[in-house]
């Protein structure tokens, strides 16, 4: 119980952390005259997926890599499945063109780049499946290219959409953002620290806590944000917060946590790999199944029916 509740106590400190950092942040930026659209595309991006990111980064420093790579691939596996699952079902989801032939074919490339730098037994003359700091840096370098086509997409684009951006004092900001930075370390070291234990207790893997329990509660903003738009009726938010999300988490999270250590890959995490596979394909395949390019309730449904028997099997094994 102790551990649940600190586990508990962790994510909140997390999520608190992550909000009042991009809160902050983007009010400083806007501030000293930084365009909207470059906020959006960073500091807010960075903030939904700043609990993965920390969460990650202390694990890794821990050495609990099974906990880092399970929280990237649990996290994106819940995003599809799960998120757009449950926002399916709420409202459908129409998918803009540039998301269909650019955003989701670049996320299930991100879903191939992690089998393909992980599989050193099958592709090299290797003893070990390692993602190595040199893979860490491929992937950085394809972030980087994910965020140069973010920007010039945005800039291309006409909206009226802007981020919501309060401006605050700057010794007010500043102090935010350190009371930010706080809650994101204390978070992810509660997390880590919680949640090792309760796979001791439990006799799980670091793996499977981290593909279920981690991974579903670092995902909560994005789960936040994409019901809250989906309600709204802005689908755009809510398919382009996940399938945004799932890169960054690949690319962004995965490569900076390998850099800190390198991440040893055991052979039973090719499933969880194959299933990130699965569930990208699955969701290229819905958007043209259903109306107008879109993914209907009956879609949501079996997102997240496929979502919970994923579950049955990580608990089973």
């Amino acid at each position: 119980m102790v551990d649940i509740l600190v586990l508990i106590v962790g994510f909140v400190a997390l999520i608190f952390g992550a909000n009042k950092l991009v809160d902050a942040a983007s009010g400083l930026a806007a501030k000293f005259g930084i365009p909207n659209i470059v906020i959006g595309l960073t500091i807010v991006a960075f903030g939904t997926s700043a609990p993965e990111l920390v969460v990650n980064v202390i694990a890794a420093i821990n050495e609990n890599t099974e906990m880092v790579l399970g929280n990237v691939l649990g996290s994106n596996i819940f995003n599809v499945l799960g998120i757009l699952g449950i926002s399916a079902m709420i409202y459908p989801l129409a998918v803009k063109s540039n998301t269909t032939w650019y955003e989701i074919p670049l996320s299930l490339l991100a879903a191939f780049v992690v089998l393909v730098i992980t599989a050193d037994i099958f592709l090299d003359p290797s003893h070990q499946n390692i993602i190595s700091r040199s893979d860490a840096i491929l992937l950085l370098l394809f972030f980087t290219i994910f965020l140069v086509y973010n920007i010039a997409v945005s800039k291309s684009e006409t909206t009226d959409e802007k981020t919501d951006v309060s401006i605050q004092k700057t010794s007010i900001a500043i102090l935010f953002i350190f009371i930010g930075l706080g809650g994101l370390v204390l978070g992810g070291h509660l997390i880590v620290q919680s949640a090792t234990s309760i796979a001791q207790i439990l006799g799980l893997s670091e793996r499977v806590i981290g593909l279920t329990i981690v991974s579903i509660g670092t995902s909560l903003p994005e789960l936040a944000t994409s019901i809250v738009a989906v309600r709204k009726k802005n689908v755009d938010i809510a398919i382009g917060n996940v399938v945004g999300s799932n890169i960054f988490n690949i690319f962004f999270v995965l490569g900076v946590s390998a850099v800190v250590t390198p991440v040893l890959v055991n052979s039973i995490s090719f499933i969880d790999i194959v299933m990130n596979i699965f569930a990208g394909m699955l969701l290229f395949l819905f958007v043209f199944t259903g109306k107008y390019r879109s993914i209907e309730r009956w879609e949501g449904i079996v997102l997240i029916g496929v979502y919970l028997g994923y579950l049955i099997y990580l608990v089973g094994f």
